[in-house]
């Protein structure tokens, strides 16, 4: 019987580094059943009180008109930076500027171990500060589905955002040691070199993002063009590698690729 593919958000964090753009990333946990211990953008699964923020018009702008399911993608993918990265995409009510470091140092303190374990919802936590998420911050970059033939799959939306300046000195992204600001470039040769792992759409989305040589062409790219659902064919080859076919017209530079890595899950 073939899983259902629960829907999911995954925010790729950016910035411009000295040698080019930079991409925030983490190391999955070597004991979960999805994508262990591979190098992933932060994500997560879209959950009810997703679809309940967004379905309040006075608690979620949305100023881009989306419906309520694609605004709880964005939602998510909100919520779980903040949950993974310390970054925090919400205005104050009646401002257009996003909050400072302060705020989100004190809303860290206070609040993000608590929304980690579940104990507190994350409208609460925008609620303590008088807080609006803001989902027009993010651009939708990719819509992947896990391959039907998996035992646990997802149905994946990608958004790009710009991380603010402000935030990065507040969350742990540059010493923990898992999680890092890198390159696509600099991703893919370490996992070719076996420093870390990446799974196909992962790997596939990083060589997208590296077309891009600043946050703003990269955001720019993302906006003209439209985003093709992809739910790639693995067909066996010999040893461990398979052919994976997605559509063309997705934009990875071509339809069929050879892999050498196992499966998610």
């Amino acid at each position: 019987m073939e899983a259902t593919a629960r829907p999911a958000a995954t925010i790729m964090l950016l910035r411009d580094g000295a040698d080019g753009i930079e991409v925030f990333m983490v190391v999955r946990h070597h004991a979960i059943d999805f994508a262990a211990g591979a190098l992933v953008f932060p994500g997560g699964r879209v959950e009810e009180a997703d679809h309940a923020l967004a379905e309040r018009i006075d608690d979620c702008p949305n100023p881009d008109g989306l419906d309520t399911e694609a605004l709880a993608f964005r939602v998510a993918a909100i919520r779980e930076t903040f949950e993974e990265c310390g970054v925090l995409l919400a205005r104050p009510r009646g401002s257009d500027q996003l909050i400072d470091a302060a705020t989100l140092k004190r809303l860290e303190d206070q609040h993000r171990a608590a929304l980690n374990a579940g104990s507190i919802g994350f409208d609460a936590v925008l609620a303590s500060e008088g807080l609006l998420p803001a989902p027009d911050l993010l651009v939708h970059f990719a819509h992947w589905i896990t391959p039907a033939n998996q035992p646990k799959r997802y149905d994946t939306h990608f958004f790009l955002a710009d991380a603010p300046a402000e935030h990065l000195a507040v969350h742990d992204g540059w010493e923990a040691v898992e999680s890092i600001w890198i390159t696509p470039k600099q991703a893919l040769a370490d996992t070719d070199a076996g420093k870390y792992k990446l799974v196909f759409a992962t790997a596939k989305n990083l060589e997208k993002l590296g077309w891009s040589r600043t946050v703003k062409e990269a955001m720019d790219a993302a906006r003209a063009s439209t985003v093709v659902t992809v739910q790639p064919k693995g067909t066996k080859l010999e040893g461990t590698k398979r052919l994976m076919r997605i559509p063309a017209e997705a934009g990875y530079g071509g339809s069929e690729f050879i892999v050498d890595n196992p499966p998610a899950s």
